[in-house]
């Protein structure tokens, strides 16, 4: 039913600043579904970066944040403003949806807990 679209990625220096969009491609409104971004480096598993429930009951920040990511939402768009970008952060970046999940948000984030839908990714790559 969502097709989520992500915008936003790109290249920057080490220290630099993205912010990403997470949307559904037919504008439908997102509120009655919590998102989470994730991202993926070449190698690795999908990580969650940071969540948000639905409602904004709870935010969720994986510890490699450290204060460096805001994530926020409005009706129809969230966003994840990343600042202090370092080159660990590179990777593909997914955003993902779960209709009416737990009003906490960390088991979206550490466990991909509920999600129903995936988006397709943008890349950012941070150089040094």
């Amino acid at each position: 039913q969502l097709g989520l679209v992500e915008s936003g990625g790109g290249s920057v220096q080490a220290g630099g600043s993205l912010r990403l969009s997470c949307r559904d491609s037919s504008w439908s409104s997102l509120r009655h579904y919590a998102i989470g971004w994730f991202r993926q480096a070449p190698g690795k598993e999908r990580e969650g970066v940071s969540c948000i429930s639905y409602g904004d009951v709870d935010v969720y920040y994986a510890d490699f944040v450290e204060d460096r990511f805001t994530i926020s939402r409005d009706a129809a768009t969230v966003y994840l403003q990343m600042n202090n970008l370092k080159p660990e952060d590179a990777g593909d970046y997914y955003c993902a949806a779960a209709y009416f999940d737990d009003p906490v948000a960390q088991p979206m984030c550490t466990r991909l807990a509920g999600i129903d839908y995936w988006g397709k990714g943008t890349q950012v790559s941070v150089s040094s």
